[in-house]
């Protein structure tokens, strides 16, 4: 019973293995409209520039295989090793510090950030289990399928260049012309700014000037009012003057009449004495009235010249008011040189305003022009993703397929790994089962001669016990 279940295994490992064949078989029928030559792909490789043979295909070099990835990689995503490399030595620093290149080499780190561009690329070129193995460990069958599917993709895309160069060229120019309306929008602004700040400088100036124009004015109003009457005293204070001086010549001309008769008078004195003494007394009644009128005098006088004093201090306060008349002058005259270049200014601020004004209509002519070319690019971003959506469509449907296809190869794939799993470990077990079957059969064959030794040496004692019939049988 044993026998027959080894035979019945084998017979199933045998089914087994024809079924995974008969798969294999059809899945590559079903890929054999995308896989390529051998000779078309080196043919086409080598069109790029590198030095590519079907030896070289069939006997894949790493390094060279490489190459062609990381080409590839540039024509279709703009990308190799040296443009992953600094984000790959800032994350390796991240996550390391400074033992980063001791851990991580840098070709190891740039091709893993380089595997990663690249699986994305596979993807979009229907090949999703591209792996590791592929960079370093590649194998005919594997670089036939996946140049295949590149060289294929990339002839797709060369077949709709005309319209992605179309659309892309509407987009640039499109795009441009808004970054130029933009810039002049920009620059607009920034024009607007700089007037509304010399506008508000210049308003502060001016109301700076003319509140100290008013000031200057009402200080200046005073200052007249006050030289008014400081004239007004000064014109009292001269007349003043003009008479007290009048009266004392008049006394000091009376005072010199009177000496000059008492002069004539002197020779009287040696008349009578009774006529002396009158005469006496009326002098020095006289004399009295005219110490007295004297005494007068001198306060007059001195009064006169504690006005000429004053006349003199407000003669000095008159010159500095003159001087500071001549500096309010000054002053007026600057503040209409200021109202000039505020009149100026205010020209000049009209004449901005008006090109602010023109700034403003210019900048909705150009808003008004920029929503016209953002409808067009509307309508033409539309129109190019309705395109875009049947070409998707198109391409969706393709990739359908594709992915039908290449489910289909994977399952098959899959379940001729499933198989021949199976079948390898029926074998084992078969050189197991064997093996222990051997090891019975030498053990039954060293029972066998252990028995048989054991029969041959009863029959010799059996012998020799019949011969000798007195000998004992061990």
């Amino acid at each position: 019973m044993d026998f027959n279940g080894r035979l019945s295994m084998a017979r199933g490992s045998t089914a087994n293995v024809n079924s995974s064949q008969q798969r294999r078989t059809q899945q590559d029928e079903g890929d054999q409209y995308m896989l390529l030559a051998d000779r078309e792909i080196a043919g086409c490789i080598s069109d790029i520039g590198i030095n590519f043979t079907v030896q070289d295909l069939q006997k894949p070099n790493p390094q060279q295989i490489q190459k062609v990835f990381e080409w590839f990689a540039e024509l279709l995503m703009n990308t190799t090793r040296e443009v992953v490399a600094p984000a790959m030595r800032a994350a390796a620093e991240d996550m390391c510090g400074g033992d980063a290149d001791r851990i991580f080499t840098s070709d190891t780190r740039d091709l893993m950030g380089f595997f990663v561009v690249l699986r994305r690329l596979a993807g979009e070129c229907g090949i999703p289990d591209l792996t590791f193995a592929d960079l370093y460990k590649p194998t005919h069958e594997r670089l036939r399928k996946i140049f295949s599917y590149i060289i294929n993709f990339i002839r797709f895309r060369e077949s709709q260049t005309s319209v992605i160069d179309l659309h892309f060229n509407k987009s640039e120019r499109t795009k441009l012309r808004i970054e130029s309306l933009y810039a002049s929008n920009n620059a607009a602004s920034n024009q607007l700014s700089e007037l509304e700040r010399h506008k508000r400088a210049n308003e502060a100036a001016l109301q700076s000037k003319e509140k100290k124009s008013a000031e200057l004015k009402a200080r200046l109003l005073e200052l007249r009012n006050r030289q008014e009457q400081v004239g007004d005293r000064m014109e009292r204070c001269k007349k003043e003057s003009a008479e007290l001086k009048r009266i004392l010549e008049n006394k000091t001309t009376m005072s010199m009449g009177l000496k000059q008769e008492v002069l004539k008078l002197k020779p009287y004195t040696e008349q009578s004495p009774q006529t002396l003494e009158n005469s006496l007394r009326e002098l020095n009644a006289t004399l009295n009235a005219e110490k007295a009128r004297v005494e007068q005098l001198d306060r007059r006088a001195r009064a006169l010249q504690t006005s000429a004093d004053t006349f003199t201090i407000l003669a000095t306060d008159v010159q500095a008011c003159t001087r500071l008349l001549g500096d309010v002058s000054t002053e007026l005259g600057k503040w209409d040189e200021e109202q000039q270049k505020a009149a100026r200014h205010r020209d000049a601020l009209s004449d901005r305003s008006n090109n602010v004004r023109d700034v403003e209509r210019q900048e909705r002519l150009l808003r008004k022009q920029l929503g016209n070319v953002n409808a067009r690019t509307e309508k033409l971003r539309k129109q190019a993703e309705e395109r875009a959506e049947e070409a998707r469509g198109k391409m969706e449907e393709l990739r359908q397929v594709h992915k039908t296809l290449v489910a289909d190869r994977g399952e098959r794939g899959r379940e001729v790994e499933r198989r021949r799993v199976r079948i390898e470990q029926t074998e084992k077990k078969m050189a197991d089962l064997k093996e222990n079957i051997e090891q019975e059969v030498h053990a039954a064959h060293d029972e066998y001669l252990k028995m048989e030794s054991h029969i041959k040496l009863y029959i010799t004692e059996m012998e020799q016990c019949i011969e000798d019939p007195g000998a004992k049988i061990r």
